[in-house]
């Protein structure tokens, strides 16, 4: 038996569904839907702009650890 499985990776260009872009990053809708809006259609703008989110909020809960 010969088996073709078609294994696509959305392209840069195809926008994110809310959901499933709040569920990658562990993200509320309202932030990841605020973020899609900012950065547009660009998965890699919106993944940047996902983790520059995460890492200010760990570097935040950090400092507040420390005070």
């Amino acid at each position: 038996m010969d088996f073709e499985f078609d294994i696509r990776h959305p392209s840069d260009d195809q926008p994110y569904e809310i959901t499933s872009f709040a569920q990658k990053y562990g993200l509320s809708i309202p932030i990841a839907d605020a973020m899609l809006f900012a950065k547009g259609p660009s998965r890699t703008a919106c993944d940047a702009a996902a983790l520059a989110f995460l890492c200010a909020i760990a570097a935040q809960a950090k400092k507040q650890r420390a005070q």
